[in-house]
């Protein structure tokens, strides 16, 4: 069966709007696995924007299935992976001044440093993977260094208006990928409309959803938060 990692750096990015304490990340956490979820991703970012320390430290003490923690290649990053030991660590390219990751992990260019990160995980048996492009020659490169996993980033082709050749090109990089003995795994931009194209790729055996996911639960859930506190002020009145 396809798995399906759900994503809650963006509860926790309501959160940090206003340094509160809600919503909870481990009770989105819990709710995510009730709901069928077969993994956490969190991205622990540089720049602590929205998941933090803790919640990497809360999240790997109770919930029951496996994290994914997303993490730029620098040292400091990786030490820490090294420090929470989550099941599986994503390598993922960063940039401050972005809005969300923008596009795939360019390992070709930064080969030395990919490989040292995957060698000290690896080591500490976390299971690695490449958040890269469908690019052959990344796939390859990815290969080279030994990773386990690669992500492909599907950004692209959830905002192109010409799916059919981004699907071509994501098949070719599954199918090429597969042969070189890596797992395939695919998130970035992921919703209901444009999920079940990809889907229905056999090889790829792990989707990762974060943005659309929790936006589709504030959809959701709104009716029934409003009810609660309706019904938190009715009560109040009534026991006046």
């Amino acid at each position: 069966m396809t798995r399906l990692g759900v994503n809650i750096d963006h509860v926790a990015t309501l959160r940090e709007v206003r340094k509160v304490d809600y919503p909870d990340i481990v009770a989105a956490a819990h709710a995510a696995i009730s709901g069928g979820a077969d993994g956490i991703t969190v991205h622990l970012r540089e720049d602590r924007r929205h998941i933090q320390d803790q919640d990497v430290i809360r999240l790997k003490q109770v919930i029951t299935v496996p994290m994914n923690l997303e993490i730029s290649t620098s040292e400091s990053m990786v030490d820490l992976a090294l420090e929470y030991m989550p099941e599986h660590v994503c390598l993922v390219p960063e940039k401050r001044e972005e809005i969300t990751t923008e596009g795939g992990l360019d390992i070709i260019t930064h080969r030395v440093k990919t490989a040292q990160a995957i060698t000290k995980l690896q080591a500490k048996n976390i299971q690695v993977s490449l958040f890269i492009d469908p690019d052959l020659k990344q796939i390859t490169t990815a290969a080279e260094l030994g990773a386990d996993v690669i992500e492909i980033h599907t950004g692209h082709y959830a905002n192109t208006r010409n799916k059919a050749a981004m699907l071509t090109l994501i098949e070719k990089s599954v199918e090429h990928a597969t042969m070189l003995g890596l797992e395939v795994h695919a998130g970035h931009g992921l919703t209901l409309g444009n999920l079940p194209p990809l889907a229905v790729m056999k090889n790829i055996k792990e989707f990762n959803i974060g943005h659309a996911i929790v936006a589709r639960a504030l959809e959701n859930g709104l009716r029934s938060a409003v009810r609660d506190y309706k019904n938190c002020i009715q009560k109040a009145l009534k026991s006046v």
